[in-house]
């Protein structure tokens, strides 16, 4: 049944998935180091108790299942949107969050899903500082 109405499992999954990163708003965390914070935070969500709550499958899924790239859409519009538009010019907002979602996101692909051997390696705090230095210059809009 689930292959005739949803094509495979992970569209099935895809359907019904709507992961919660719970990202910090960046009113806790100073503003300086809001990239640093996403960063820690999102790395958080994918090695803790609950592995991702999904996003693997989905993430996985999304290139090659409509139903999982709306999600992963839809999860950006709701979540990642609205952070960084709170956190730069209004103006810039969605380039912004495309740009922090692309960072996080192939951080996910290459450690957690293609588990590139220097990714893996890497330690957390090394990825923290890198990536999140970028993140910040994206989700605030300054250089």
């Amino acid at each position: 049944m689930v292959i005739r109405y949803f094509g495979s499992k992970d569209a099935l999954f895809a359907q019904v998935a709507m992961p919660d990163l719970k990202l910090p708003d960046g009113s806790g965390a100073a503003r300086v180091a809001i990239g640093e914070t996403l960063v820690r935070h999102f790395l958080a969500q994918w090695e803790g108790e609950e592995g991702g709550r999904g996003l693997p499958i989905l993430l996985r899924s999304a290139a090659s299942n409509e139903d999982a790239a709306a999600r992963l859409r839809e999860i950006f519009m709701t979540q990642v949107m609205p952070i960084v538009a709170s956190l730069g010019p209004p103006s810039t907002a969605p380039e912004r969050a495309g740009l922090v979602s692309s960072q996080l996101l192939g951080l996910a692909l290459t450690r957690y899903i293609l588990k590139l051997p220097p990714m893996v390696a890497m330690p957390l705090d090394t990825i923290v500082r890198e990536v999140g230095a970028t993140v910040q210059r994206y989700a605030t809009g300054q250089n």
